[in-house]
């Protein structure tokens, strides 16, 4: 009678992993990758870009060679392809995480300053900046004109477009079909997606000095004009695709059931396809709350607080981080205005952070609940 051992059932771990690389490989090859990076740029004078790209380019091809010759080409093919895809997700993360450190390194002494929040620009001269920079006192000015003019701003835009774009949405996926006037939307949606931004903003302004005169169009209403034009073609795209997504199973149920085609729309295919639509309408604030050329052109430039969109000048945050960049409040010490600046900068990104996480809570609260029995 022959006995079968416990190996001939159960495979060893060394049997499971025989021709396989370790899982430490990737950490071998790169570190060897950078030493030798490192030799070589000792050689030519070091610098750290020109060390990383060697390094990488040692490490590629390292890496398919060795598990090539270990696990076989079609694997080394893989890990060459795994290797290009995650290399080409750093790179595309590279510029957001520069930007992030360099705005919150720049950002953070600006928005820490007494009254930064709560201050305007009114009192804040050149004067006041070099005795700032000389004496080492507090700098003045503030960014609250700036950001109570950005969301009056964004804010019209949102009411003017979100309306207009969602209705051209619902007659193009319900109504319009492929009809010439839908042929027709679509296509001018499509132009005006790449309208540049200075255009938006000289339409704005004409349209206001042809409505109301030379003397009133410099406002923030025409401002939110120019922007509604930039956020209607991105509403009516994204609303668009959403609309499409709902299953015709759901419109056709809510038919048979006797429901007119209006109350379709209304109670079950937009509650269908809210999170979308609230995610394309943040989109499209994302897309015009940074823009700076419209609203040069239309608001123009303000140093006191305004809160009316319908009289004088208005200052948005884009604006104003334009301003103190290219025309410091006080010229021969600029440090007070870059420092103002980075830090309306890292206002403007936390305010577009912010205005992403409401559109995912409000689509989360009105989404179609799933209810058991």
């Amino acid at each position: 009678m022959t006995t079968t051992s416990v190996d001939e059932i159960i495979p060893s771990k060394s049997s499971l992993t025989a021709g396989q690389l370790p899982r430490w490989t990737p950490l071998a090859v790169g570190g060897g990758a950078l030493a030798v990076s490192a030799l070589v740029m000792l050689l030519i004078g070091f610098n750290l870009p020109g060390w990383i790209v060697i390094a990488w380019l040692l490490f590629v091809p390292s890496m398919f060679v060795a598990t090539r010759a270990v696990e076989g080409h079609q694997a080394g093919v893989d890990r060459l392809w795994t290797v290009l895809v995650y290399s080409a997700f750093a790179l595309a993360l590279l510029p957001l995480v520069s930007i992030v450190v360099e705005v919150l390194t720049q950002g953070l002494p600006g928005v820490v300053d007494p009254g930064f929040f709560t201050n305007t620009m009114q009192y804040a001269t050149s004067l006041t900046d070099q005795q700032a920079v000389e004496a080492g006192t507090d700098i003045k000015g503030g960014i609250l004109h700036a950001i109570v003019g950005s969301l009056l701003v964004t804010l019209a835009a949102t009411v003017i477009s979100v309306p207009v774009g969602l209705l051209t949405s619902i007659y193009l996926v319900e109504y319009g079909r492929d009809g010439w006037l839908s042929r027709a939307i679509v296509f001018f949606v499509d132009v005006m997606t790449g309208i540049p931004s200075i255009v938006a903003g000289l339409f704005g302004a004409a349209l206001l000095l042809t409505l109301v005169g030379p003397q009133d169009n410099l406002m923030g209403f025409t401002a939110a004009c120019a922007l509604s034009v930039l956020m209607i073609p991105v509403v009516v795209r994204s609303t668009t695709e959403m609309l499409r997504v709902v299953p015709n199973e759901l419109r056709e149920a809510s038919y048979a059931l006797g429901v007119r085609k209006s109350l379709t729309i209304l109670k079950v295919v937009i509650p269908t396809a809210i999170s979308g639509i609230a995610s394309g309408v943040t989109l499209a604030i994302a897309r015009v709350i940074g823009e700076t050329a419209p609203i040069l052109v239309t608001a123009g430039v303000a140093t006191r607080l305004n809160a009316n969109l319908f009289s004088d000048w208005m200052m948005t945050l884009p604006v104003f981080i334009y301003r103190q960049l290219q025309n410091p409040t006080a010229p021969a010490a600029p440090g007070p205005s870059l420092e103002r600046a980075w830090g309306a900068a890292l206002v403007l990104i936390v305010i577009v952070m912010v205005l992403n996480l409401a559109s995912r809570m409000i689509a989360r609260a009105f989404a179609p609940k799933k209810t058991g029995r």
